[in-house]
């Protein structure tokens, strides 16, 4: 009887995870592959070869990567630092990196606006300081700062979750065995701490990849990703069946990504293992 209780329980959960993921995902699979006649096609999905397409979707992944680097670069020294610094209370830390995601997130894309503009806050300052102004909005490169700004969060907590589990006992009998700090860093911290580095790669490529209101905020519709183009195609375009199609193309590249990460992160931890 307490386990019938349990299972009614999960209840709830179920009829969530049917009601917004599983139906959705096939509604998405029967317009990706029927036309406006209800008749079974593949052009949906092959309109990803299309040149235009095509464009977005590298110009996607491209920009994808590019915030993923940037994340990492910063991350793991920050994660780094806040480690070392002895706070007892980690909660407070995880606090501090989630505090700025509380604020609206049209609100902080736009405040880059405001940052990034011809007349914003940087080109005024640079003007101020007797350089000549630079050209950010509209361009990829105002779109990876909103992102970097926006994910950067996602990248720093798994780091520094993974970063507080490594014992201190190994750093200590390292040290004591004569290992300066390049090879306590690539011997015990790196390898013990990928697991962190994988899920936050993870965690920001996916989301970068598939977004398009920081390219259409920051990019002014000048930087085209695949997200606009799937987004046009449900919002203005109206066509929700090439929107599928292409939705089911993106949705590849993601569960492909997230397998080969969690294949990496699995090997790790059997090197870890080992080691």
């Amino acid at each position: 009887m307490r386990k019938f209780g349990k299972q009614l329980l999960a209840g709830p959960y179920l009829v969530w995870i049917i009601g917004f993921i599983i139906l959705p995902v096939f509604a998405v699979l029967y317009y990706a592959l029927t036309n406006s006649a209800g008749s079974f096609t593949m052009e949906n999905i092959a309109a990803i070869a299309e040149p235009v397409h095509l464009k977005a979707l590298f110009l996607a992944l491209k920009l994808a990567v590019i915030c993923t680097l940037i994340c990492l670069l910063l991350s793991y020294p920050l994660a780094m630092i806040l480690n070392n610094m002895k706070i007892e209370e980690h909660s407070f830390v995880v606090f501090l990196f989630v505090l700025p995601m509380w604020m609206n997130f049209m609100l902080r894309i736009l405040a880059w606006q405001m940052l990034l503009s011809n007349n914003g806050i940087i080109n005024s300052l640079l003007k101020t300081l007797g350089f000549s102004g630079i050209n950010l909005m509209n361009t990829p490169t105002a779109v990876v700062f909103g992102m970097v700004y926006d994910y950067l969060p996602f990248m720093i907590l798994p780091i520094y979750n993974a970063l507080v589990r490594i014992r201190k006992d190994l750093i200590e009998a390292a040290r004591d065995l004569g290992a300066g700090n390049l090879l306590v860093f690539f011997k015990i911290i790196l390898p013990l701490s990928l697991s962190g580095v994988f899920s936050g790669i993870i965690m920001v490529f996916v989301p970068a990849l598939t977004s398009f209101v920081i390219s259409d905020l920051l990019g002014g519709g000048k930087v085209l990703l695949i997200g606009n183009v799937i987004e046009q195609s449900f919002m203005q375009g109206m066509d929700w069946h090439l929107g599928s199609g292409l939705s089911i193309v993106l949705m590849i590249f993601v569960i492909a990504s997230m397998a080969f990460m969690n294949r990496q992160d699995k090997e790790n931890e059997g090197g870890n293992a080992v080691w």
